[in-house]
């Protein structure tokens, strides 16, 4: 793994950099405003500085049963007081990484130090907690109740267990005498981050208009998510924006999209056939971005996976486009995977999840992601247009899934 930082004018200025550095598949880890220091620096603007990451794809090994049996601990008297809580984190890296890979250096630690301090707090405490305020008799019993502990909160998120199996199965490979919680928790949270990727937002065309298709069952609030990001790219960045659908199934839905483009004052069609979008495509190529919304069917029904797989197709030589798979958060997860696989078999996809605001785990994000291995992109938590949609975190994603808040 490597940890740099790079600064630039701007955020995307800093990124670019990194991307020129370390590659197209580097993950954005902390984004902060710098100061220059001194007196010249009142006439100086601030820069824009990114912590990027990057971490070779791990050979994958069977994983084995969670906890062995040096997981049982004995009781004693009290924690050790002398916790891991004032510790830096340690480098993470294999002994033979060359001095230049080594993954965290002290300066982009810091940053990191800040966004798990919370949460490294909050997990030494649900450890005296389940420990019955006793004393660890070794470090390898106080590290197997860590293990322990970590694997429990994430079954608890709903993290398949394969996947939280996976995890613990890297915090063994690094674990030595001595070796903290610190150091186990700064590994995870970097991992899980590396592993969900750089979130993906709606890009512009290089030239011309973008087309995008907005796919997904019924039910899950596409109608909704295209009307929020319709209305963020509208007002927000001032571009101009034309609705389509194609689901004649329901009315309703083609007039609630209606009513929103009436709202933005933006160009709404109804779609019926392949050449209807073609000719809409025509019609409104001076436009930045072209959204629509697609029918909602049963993933079993193969002609209407065919006739949806011919849709979505058929434009492909003609205007760039990109395809938003939307699911929601809700949806229990061998109905998730089911679905994915349907619409993986139709095109390829980036992920939206809607109804955060109605589920108390966020494993199945988790899941889903390192099961279609498709991009990240937004995340919606209530039906308000268009304030309750953002760009997905990992790192807030990771730090809920690991037990904070």
């Amino acid at each position: 793994m490597i940890i740099k930082k790079f600064q630039g004018k701007t955020e995307e200025e800093a990124t670019q950099l990194a991307k020129k550095e370390l590659g197209s598949s580097v993950v954005i880890m902390n984004v902060r405003t710098v100061k220059k220091k001194g007196l010249l620096a009142l006439f100086k603007k601030p820069v824009i500085e990114v912590t990027a990451a990057l971490e070779d794809e791990p050979e994958r090994t069977s994983y084995k049963p969670i906890l062995p049996a040096a997981t049982q601990r004995k009781p004693a008297a009290a924690v050790k007081e002398e916790s891991e809580a004032g510790r830096k984190f340690d480098v993470i890296a294999d002994d033979d990484t060359a001095p230049s890979q080594k993954a965290v250096k002290s300066d982009s630690v810091e940053s990191l130090e800040e966004k798990l301090e919370s949460l490294h707090l909050l997990i030494e405490k649900q450890m005296q907690k389940e420990a019955g305020e006793v004393d660890f008799e070794s470090d390898t019993d106080e590290q197997m109740a860590f293990f322990k502990l970590i694997y429990n909160t994430l079954i608890d998120n709903e993290v398949d267990e394969k996947y939280a199996n996976e995890i613990i199965d890297e915090l063994d490979k690094i674990r030595k005498p001595g070796s903290g919680i610190d150091l186990f928790l700064a590994n995870i949270y970097q991992k899980m981050i590396l592993q969900f990727g750089q979130p993906a937002s709606i890009t512009p065309a290089s030239e011309g208009a973008k087309l995008v298709f907005f796919i997904g069952p019924t039910g899950v609030g596409k109608t909704t998510t295209i009307a929020k990001i319709a209305s963020r790219l509208n007002v927000d960045d001032k571009k101009k924006v034309a609705l389509l659908t194609t689901d004649t199934y329901r009315i309703a839905a083609a007039e609630q999209l209606r009513t929103y483009a009436n709202i933005l004052d933006a160009p709404f069609r109804v779609i019926y056939t392949e050449d209807e979008v073609k000719s809409a495509l025509d019609d409104f190529k001076s436009y930045d971005y072209i959204l629509v919304d697609t029918a909602g069917h049963s993933h079993h029904n193969e002609a209407q996976k065919n006739s949806m797989k011919e849709f979505l197709h058929c434009v492909d030589d003609i205007i760039e486009k990109e395809v938003y798979l939307v699911v929601s958060a809700t949806t229990k997860y061998r109905d998730l995977l089911s679905i994915a696989d349907a619409y993986t078999e139709m095109t390829d996809y980036k992920l939206i999840f809607t109804k955060l605001d109605e589920t108390t785990t966020l494993g199945n994000l988790f899941n889903l992601k390192k099961h279609t291995g498709a991009q990240m992109s937004y995340i919606t938590c209530g039906q308000n247009v268009p304030d309750d949609i953002e760009q997905f975190s990992p790192q807030n994603t990771v730090k809920q899934l690991l037990g904070g808040r």
